[in-house]
């Protein structure tokens, strides 16, 4: 038994959607992922869109979880892929986050309908899980 969850479990990690691969491929059009704060306003004025690592560090310090015991780390993470998966298919002004600067600059950004929820649940998780001890500064 523990050979076939063995063989199973590799198997499913060959056919795993690259969280990376799907932002490279699908959202570097608009965001570019990591840069410094002063890089960026250097660029300002021809980039699309904010760059991901403020948009990765701005929910995970807007969206705010109260459990206190030892599984708030995985709710928290839990809820902010679950909203970037949200947004993704359903951009809108009635739910953005992004501090109203952004907004007023890029506006709201297009519907990634085309996405599988298997790549929108890799990319979700890239965002939270590459950019988390990285600083827009």
């Amino acid at each position: 038994m523990k050979k076939i969850l063995v063989i199973l479990s590799l198997v499913g990690s060959l056919f795993a959607v690259d969280g990376q691969k799907v932002f490279q491929e699908n959202c570097t059009a608009c965001h570019i992922g990591m840069i410094s704060k002063a890089d960026f306003m250097k660029q300002f004025k021809d980039v699309k869109a904010p760059p991901m690592v403020e948009i990765s560090n701005r929910l995970r310090n807007t969206i705010q979880i109260n459990a206190k015991n030892e599984n708030e780390e995985d709710i928290h993470r839990f809820a902010v892929i679950s909203y970037i998966k949200e947004y993704l298919k359903h951009p809108s002004f009635n739910y953005y986050m992004c501090n109203d600067s952004a907004i007023s600059r890029f506006d709201v950004m297009p519907a990634q309908d085309h996405l599988s929820e298997d790549e929108l649940q890799a990319v979700a998780e890239w965002i939270y899980d590459y950019f988390e001890d990285k600083e827009f500064k």
